[in-house]
């Protein structure tokens, strides 16, 4: 039995999670791997799990191995440079065990877009939940996303517009409602907190905001070999907070640059 399914087919409860967590972040291999064990067998040391949810397990994994590789590469290569030849032939699969979980290139580019933008969002939510000031908290942001999207290098953004459009215009749909969400708080925390003016029209500025960051990423305007991505970030991030900070943000804000050079 694979022990790293577990997660997807049983329940765990507060417990059982926080003692996992302990032994993860202690380094404690073998705990944490006899408390798998334990958690998956019955009182009289018989497997918990059927065959059947055992053979389910297997193509859960299997479903989100390929969804994990397919992210690498589309963000990589760019989602019409990828082939599904492309992710069989990096995974060591064929491409009829990839058919078996995605009818075709669109479903898996779909899955792909919408996996990604969860994994953003909840950790957008975790950098959020940890209070930090606004100013840091967008730098946070920044760095979160950057690193998920290897600096965009491939465009696929703009393969994504040009190839899959109804796609594309789903997910700028999701980032507009979780980046208004996010942006809306930030501002309101950080007019609050007297590092942002008290004169800012916040919904006016969150629009804009999401406007810019999703304007910026036009290779066309910003063509990568004159604006890598990462700096291109940098450079937005700085104009839109030194537009709306006041003395004592511009000071914090002064040493986040700094910080970034």
């Amino acid at each position: 039995m694979r022990i790293y399914t577990v997660y997807q087919i049983i329940k765990i409860s507060e417990v059982h999670l926080q003692m996992l967590n302990l032994c993860k972040n202690f380094g404690n291999f073998y705990g944490f791997k006899s408390f798998l064990l334990y958690i998956c067998r019955g009182k009289k040391g018989t497997p918990f799990l059927s065959r059947q949810r055992y053979r389910t397990s297997r193509a859960v994994n299997m479903r989100e191995k390929i969804i994990q590789k397919a992210t690498d590469l589309f963000i990589t290569l760019g989602f019409k440079s990828v082939t599904m030849d492309d992710i069989a032939n990096e995974m060591g699969i064929s491409k009829k065990t990839i058919y078996a979980h995605f009818s075709n290139k669109t479903a898996l580019v779909k899955e792909v877009t919408v996996t990604l933008f969860n994994i953003i969002s909840r950790g957008i939510d975790c950098i959020c939940e940890e209070n930090k000031n606004p100013i840091e908290e967008l730098y946070q942001i920044k760095r979160l996303v950057m690193i998920h999207l290897k600096d965009e290098k491939s465009s696929p953004q703009y393969q994504l517009q040009k190839y899959y459009p109804q796609i594309a215009e789903k997910l700028k749909e999701l980032q507009y409602e979780k980046m208004s969400e996010c942006t809306l708080e930030n501002l309101k925390k950080g007019v609050t907190q007297g590092l942002y003016r008290e004169d800012l029209n916040i919904d006016f500025i969150s629009k804009i905001y999401f406007l810019g960051a999703n304007g910026i990423k036009d290779d066309a305007m910003f063509p990568t070999g004159q604006f890598p991505k990462k700096i291109l970030f940098e450079m937005y991030l700085e104009y839109h907070l030194r537009g709306i900070v006041t003395a004592k943000g511009l000071e914090i804000l002064k040493t986040f640059i700094n910080n970034n050079k």
